[in-house]
């Protein structure tokens, strides 16, 4: 099990290189308030002096620290010379020191000498915060390899504070809790809370915070700092055996560093031995439980068992980016090599996808809306369909419009019988009614064809996306096909309008003849009473005043012209039988018309611009774009989509390493 913080350690690097976290990795999160001996606690684990002191917050970044325990430089000089047992697979070559540390982003450049490693910290903190208290949720990456320090994996995070200090925003304090959060709400993680002896327990910012996001304490360690500095006559026994606050994972005392321990420069070892008298003779029951090396032990143990605990879900997650990155990489496809042939390949996909999305036969199926062929079925029998069988064939049409009609057709002679030219003009005027629908299904088609066009770029050619000249130039060349046919198709449609109204067939054999119609309306009602009825009324017309003159004044003249029509009336017999023969004809002739029409578009629509898109459309883009002129511009990439490929395979190389390295595991080093 001790190899397997020194492979999260590597994981991290592996993932560090790519400049993401994808994979939630476990370590331990150190939190702590402003002061509360956070760095002591880490100085004390690692036994060196080399984190920044001062006044205030000093801890202003996160420090990431791999603490890697290596043999002394003896041995490993022994193991270089070939002598003894080789122990380590890296024998650190090359350096002649028996602790040193790295950087992350001074990879090259290794440091001997831990006050540089502070003078480094310090630098590296201004570089990104400012000089004057800022802070940055920017991690410094510091590898500590040591034989006196156990394989650990540890985050130092700035101090909780309340009150801004220099440019520090007013937020502050909300802003190290936020990045603080980001850190421990990772499952994957242990904290370690840090609170000071001398201070309320129950008013610990660490202790809230690790509540927040670890309500049953599973992954909490908590540590009382600053044992030596609590008031005559109190002691934290309590704290420290769980009675106060039960923490899961246990509660460890420590005693910190003094400032005037530091300005003395006393030493980690010399620290380590007074802490050791000071808890023997403060809790000697406890002290076997308490100090430094046993907070140091502890925090290996649990991490190794918690890093067990996480392996398997770890190794999923791996597995399960690794494809998911490979798909990705694939869509993006590979560099351009052969520009005829990538163009010709994508040229012809494009093409098969429009007209596979025609016939229903796309890879790509909506399922929240119609499309493609589906949609122009829809537009046909649906919508087109219903507006035509929503059409009155006497809509618009009034029995005095058709009374007018008869008259205006039988001259200054009065009619013996219902003139067929009455008929002609007024079922004329109906069926004009029907182009504007007609119309308008070549107008909903042809949208339906460009929104085809849009659906063939998103999900059934993804490879055009790469290249956004030939996407639309694509789009171009099809567009201004469809606005070519356009105005033919148009044309024709109109055409089938003024086919029926060149010549009305009236022998049309589902058109009932005009002698039947009036038979069958003097049937319903008596031809001699209707003409008795009508002549009567003659009668009694001729009688009466007109409406609307009056006798004129002596010497006045009379204008005719100027009479004002009456609007309705009541019609005579032969009045209502005449509109009415003549409404049944239109009405029979109109329906044979509509029929006829609702049936012919559709089929026109389909000859004169679907069909004719599908058949001419890869040989039109093909004549179009195939241009020895035009293949370097159209296949250029765009910035994205090389970026982003060039991403996507680093993470994915990435994602191997980190397989590769998980898979060094063996079954029985988890036990």
């Amino acid at each position: 099990m001790e190899t397997l913080i020194p492979i999260i350690n590597r994981l991290q690097e592996v993932f560090l290189t790519v400049g993401a976290e994808i994979i939630q990795l476990p370590q331990i999160v150190v939190v702590g308030s402003q002061s509360s001996g956070k760095s002591s606690v880490l100085e004390s684990l690692v036994g060196r002096d080399f984190l920044p002191r001062g006044l205030g917050i000093v801890t202003r970044r996160p420090l990431v620290l791999q603490l890697v325990n290596v043999p002394p430089l003896a041995e490993r000089r022994l193991q270089e010379n070939g002598n003894g047992v080789k122990q380590n697979a890296n024998s650190y070559p090359g350096i002649k020191a028996d602790e040193w540390g790295t950087f992350l982003h001074s990879k090259n450049q290794i440091f001997t000498d831990f006050l540089e490693i502070r003078k480094e910290i310090e630098e590296e903190t201004e570089r990104s915060s400012g000089g004057n208290k800022g802070i940055s949720p920017e991690p410094i990456y510091l590898k500590i390899f040591s034989p006196h320090v156990l394989n650990l994996t540890l985050v130092d995070l700035p101090g909780i504070t309340k009150v801004p200090v220099g440019d520090q925003p007013e937020d502050i304090e909300a802003q190290v809790q936020e990045m603080i959060l980001s850190f421990i709400s990772n499952p994957n993680s242990l904290i370690l809370s840090v609170s000071p002896a001398n201070s309320d327990l129950a008013t610990s910012d660490a202790l809230k915070l690790a509540r927040e996001v670890d309500l049953d304490g599973r992954r909490t360690l908590l540590v009382v700092s600053k044992l030596d500095l609590m008031d005559a006559g109190t002691d934290a026994l309590e704290v420290l055996l769980g009675r106060v606050i039960p923490v899961r994972l246990g509660i460890v005392g420590v005693v910190n560093r003094s400032q005037h321990d530091i300005n003395t420069q006393k030493s980690i070892e010399d620290t380590a031995r007074d802490e050791q008298a000071f808890l023997q003779r403060h809790y000697p029951s406890l002290a076997s439980r308490c100090g430094s090396r046993y907070l140091a032990r502890t925090l290996s143990r649990l991490l190794m068992h918690h890093i067990r605990d996480c392996l398997p879900e770890l190794k999923r997650r791996v597995t399960v980016l690794s494809a998911q990155y490979q798909a990705r990489l694939s869509s993006y496809g590979q560099p351009v090599e052969d520009h005829s042939s990538t163009l010709l390949q994508i040229v012809t996909k494009f093409a098969s996808d429009y007209c596979n999305t025609i016939e229903g036969t796309a890879t790509h199926i909506q399922t929240s809306e119609l499309c493609g062929g589906a949609r122009i079925c829809y537009i046909f029998h649906e919508t087109f369909g219903r507006t035509l069988q929503s059409i009155d064939p006497l809509g618009g049409l009034t029995e005095l419009d058709i009374l007018t009609a008869i008259r205006n057709a039988t001259g200054p002679r009065p009619a013996l019988f219902v003139p067929e030219i009455s008929f002609e003009l007024l079922v004329k005027k109906q069926i004009k009614r029907l182009e504007e629908p007609s119309l308008r299904c070549v107008e909903l088609v042809h949208e339906e064809l460009q929104r085809i066009i849009q659906h063939c770029s998103s999900y059934s050619t993804q490879e055009l996306l790469r290249f956004p000249k030939l996407h639309d130039s694509i789009v171009e060349v099809v567009t201004s096909l469809l606005r070519k046919r356009l105005p033919i198709t148009n044309d024709m449609v109109h055409n089938l309008v003024q086919i029926e109204l060149a010549y009305i067939n009236t022998k049309h054999p589902d058109f009932t003849d005009a002698a039947q119609v009036s038979a069958s309306v003097n049937s319903q009602q008596g031809l001699q009473d209707g003409d008795k009825c009508w002549m009567n009324e003659k009668v009694a017309e001729e009688k009466a005043p007109v409406a609307g003159f009056s006798s004129p004044v002596k010497g006045q003249a009379i204008n005719l012209l100027d009479t004002a029509v009456p609007v309705s009336r009541k019609l005579s017999a032969r009045e209502q039988r005449d509109c009415e023969v003549i409404q049944r004809l239109i009405k029979c002739y109109f329906l044979i018309v509509r029929k006829s029409i609702q049936d012919s578009v559709p089929k026109t629509v389909m000859h004169f611009l679907v069909n004719f898109v599908k058949e001419r459309l890869q040989s039109e883009l093909v004549g179009q774009l195939y241009k020895q002129n035009l293949l370097q511009g159209l296949l250029i990439e765009s910035q994205d989509t090389a970026q982003q490929r060039t991403e996507v395979a680093q993470m994915l190389e990435a994602l191997q390493k980190a397989s590769n390295i998980i898979s060094e595991i063996r079954e029985t080093h988890l036990w």
